[in-house]
């Protein structure tokens, strides 16, 4: 399994940094090979993604979420095996520090190539450099969902 893990100052409020980063299906907008992401519940959704010509499909669940601070999920079916933390830091009223770590295990050819060649890790940089880039722009995000999810909730 590769760590991936990258950080971000992007000039917004923490509320609107974290309001955007829920807004799931808003994803493919940044984050370079994200085809789809359906939102399927609050904890719950389903990617669509094509790295290298190869096109995958797999569930995520939230498994812990606190406004303002914190998103953690994990993949629970499909092609892709990950988990990971987004991480929302108020560096004062207008930045916030937003730091991804993913944990990922390559399945196929191509992802086990891409994650060889460093390929996934510089995807994961230009997504959060994407990221940035798309909420500065954008001067507020496009919808926010404010609800907890704590480990261990069904």
């Amino acid at each position: 399994m590769s760590k991936v893990k990258e950080t971000v100052e992007v000039e917004v409020p923490v509320r609107t940094a974290y309001n955007q980063w829920t807004q799931f299906e808003e994803f493919p907008n940044f984050m370079e090979g994200v085809e789809e992401v359906r939102q399927l519940d609050d904890r719950h959704n389903h990617w669509t993604t094509k790295i290298g010509g190869v096109r995958r499909e797999f569930d995520t669940e939230i498994i812990d979420q606190l406004p303002d601070e914190r998103i953690a999920w994990r993949t629970v079916s499909g092609d892709t095996q990950q988990k990971g933390v987004v991480s929302f830091q108020r560096v004062d009223e207008t930045h916030t520090r937003v730091e991804l770590v993913m944990d990922v295990e390559p399945t196929g050819l191509a992802e086990k190539a891409a994650d060889m060649t460093g390929t996934i890790d510089r995807r994961v940089k230009g997504d959060m450099r994407r990221f940035k880039e798309y909420i500065e722009t954008r001067g507020g995000e496009t919808g926010g969902w404010r609800g907890r999810v704590r480990p261990g909730d069904v």
